[in-house]
């Protein structure tokens, strides 16, 4: 129980944390000053959506995403946001791969050499099928979330933590609802490929409960560190950079390889959402369709990483609230307390 518990915590929490959110370009769009009500909010809301996905996609037993959809929106809607998510899942995985090359560009590497390394690196995850993507998460998403947690940790130790919480100053609250619902679409993806595996109970406690826990704690921290050079993040692609500009280039290389592991996860995780739901009307080796796709996303990283985000973050956060209110509604309109008797 324990360790597939902590398998799809792992799934979960390597989908979020991509290149935009390791970066801190995705946290700033929607967090910044006077959030910290809002963050826990978010982990809260977040744990539990995905208690809801994780118990529907169980109980269905599914190997994609729209049966979900079907039981929490009905089938009307549920066409709908097939169409969302397949364009979310592919919007995403574009800016992931734009954020690979956006990254290198700091060691004076064309950006189209990151573009098309991480591409490679996605495709080749998919050659033994799409069970290679849980154990990569389990793998690479620890070394992740510690590498992060730790630069972070270092910049807070060096300006002496400066973090703050004031319930007086927290006008910014709205904005967990907003940054949960854009991070719903790619979990029920997700998490409706693997509904078919997951045999306890249990397991969905572990992982809703731990995935929340984790992504308020690390946002939390990040944001309060973002907040020290406000005013100098404007100037960069990539927020984060702003942090370790005085740092040893040592660690310049070692959050390079953090939101390398993110854009790797993220982008993996992407593709793996796209493929379970494509495969059922096309037929095909896992990793020749995702080569396909990677190769029609390409040419599309050309608009860039912080444009992409700043543009289509937002938009989905908006229109996916009404997923969002349906998912948290849900235990509540199928308990049987709350249907009429016949």
């Amino acid at each position: 129980m324990w360790g597939n518990g902590l398998k799809w915590m792992f799934l979960i929490v390597g989908t979020i944390i991509g290149a935009g959110y390791a970066s801190g370009r995705e946290l700033w769009e929607f967090f910044g000053a006077e959030s910290g009500l809002a963050i826990v909010l978010f982990a809260v809301l977040f744990s539990i959506s995905c208690a809801v996905i994780l118990t529907v996609s169980k109980k269905e037993q599914t190997t994609h995403y729209l049966p979900v959809l079907e039981k929490v929106l009905g089938k009307r809607l549920a066409k709908a946001y097939d169409v969302m998510i397949i364009l979310y899942l592919f919007s995403v995985t574009v800016i992931m791969l734009a954020g690979a090359g956006a990254t290198l560009e700091v060691y004076h590497i064309p950006t189209w050499l990151g573009i098309i390394v991480n591409g490679f690196l996605v495709v080749i995850i998919f050659i033994k099928g799409t069970s290679g993507m849980t154990k990569i998460n389990a793998l690479l998403i620890p070394i992740l979330i510690v590498c992060l947690l730790a630069v972070l940790l270092v910049y807070q130790h060096s300006i002496g933590f400066t973090f703050s919480f004031n319930l007086q100053e927290q006008k910014n609250w709205p904005s967990s609802l907003t940054f949960t619902s854009l991070n719903i679409l790619p979990i029920i993806a997700v998490l409706g490929a693997v509904g078919n595996q997951i045999n306890h109970r249990g397991e969905i406690y572990i992982a809703s409960i731990g995935s929340g826990a984790i992504l308020g704690t690390v946002s939390y921290i990040y944001n309060e560190s973002l907040l020290t050079v406000a005013q100098e993040i404007i100037f960069y692609e990539i927020p984060l950079f702003v942090i370790l500009k005085h740092y040893p280039s040592v660690m310049v290389l070692a959050i390079s390889l953090v939101l390398w592991l993110a854009i790797y996860t993220t982008a993996a995780s992407g593709v793996l959402g796209l493929l379970s739901r494509i495969r059922v009307k096309v037929t095909g080796e896992p990793w020749v369709i995702a080569l396909l796709l990677v190769a029609l996303m390409a040419p599309l990283t050309l608009f860039g990483f912080s444009t992409l985000i700043s543009i289509l973050y937002p938009l989905y956060g908006i229109l996916n609230l009404y997923i969002l209110a349906a998912l948290l509604l849900y235990p509540i309109l199928r308990h049987p307390a709350t249907k009429k008797k016949r």
